[in-house]
C-alpha cells in the first residue's frame, strides 16, 4: 500500500460513514459503523468493512441492505470527491471487536479461576497461546540456576574494525541469523 491509497482509504471511510448516517433511508440499515476501507491499487474495487450491532439475522439483513445501497453511495461520492475513479464497493462484516471481547472474557475467566465454557462458535479460531514472559515482579525460581543460562560474550571487532555480532557459548553459532562470521 502506498501513502496515496492510505489517504484515499481514510477519505472513503469518512465519506461513506457520513452518507450512510445522513442520506441512506433504508430501515434495514440500523446502527452501522464503517471501520475500514481497503482499496485495490488500481482503484477499481474496495472492501468496506462495517461493524453492525444486533443479532446474526439482523446483521445479515443489514449487510444485504448495505450492498443494495452501495451504488447510491458510489454516485454520491462521485459528486463529492475529486477522484479519477470511484471504486466498486464490496461490503464485509468486521467482527474483530466481538472476537476481541470474547478473548478478553476468556482471559478474565482464566485469571479468576473459573473453567471457561466450551462455547466456541464453528469456524472461529483463536490464536495459539504462547508461554508467559517473565516480569520484573516475578519471584526467581530456585530450581533454575544462573549456571543453566547460556553464556553471551560481547561483540568483538574484526580486522576491519566492525562488530561481528554476539556469540553464544557454542562455537560457530551466531545470535543473529543475518550476520556471518568472517574467516
Amino acid at each position: 500500500m502506498t501513502q496515496r491509497t492510505d489517504r484515499i482509504d481514510q477519505l472513503l471511510r469518512e465519506e461513506i460513514g457520513k452518507i450512510l448516517a445522513r442520506e441512506v433511508a433504508d430501515p434495514r440499515i440500523g446502527f452501522v459503523t464503517v471501520t475500514d476501507v481497503e482499496t485495490a491499487p488500481d482503484l477499481r474495487h474496495a472492501r468496506v468493512w462495517v461493524s453492525v450491532i444486533g443479532q446474526p439475522s439482523e446483521r445479515d439483513a443489514t449487510i444485504a441492505a448495505l450492498e443494495r445501497a452501495m451504488p447510491f453511495v458510489r454516485r454520491e461520492l462521485g459528486v463529492r470527491l475529486r477522484l479519477k475513479r470511484i471504486p466498486e464497493f464490496h461490503v464485509r462484516l468486521d467482527d474483530s471487536a466481538e472476537r476481541g471481547t470474547r478473548v478478553l472474557h476468556l482471559l478474565h475467566e482464566i485469571e479468576t479461576g473459573h473453567v471457561p465454557a466450551d462455547d466456541t462458535s464453528p469456524g472461529e479460531s483463536l490464536p495459539t497461546p504462547v508461554p508467559r514472559l517473565p516480569h520484573p515482579d516475578d519471584v526467581p525460581d530456585p530450581d533454575k540456576l544462573a549456571s543453566d543460562l547460556p553464556v553471551v560474550e560481547p561483540a568483538r571487532r574484526g580486522r576491519t574494525g566492525r562488530r561481528q555480532g554476539f556469540r553464544s557459548g557454542a562455537k560457530g553459532t551466531s545470535r543473529h541469523p543475518g550476520t556471518r562470521r568472517r574467516r
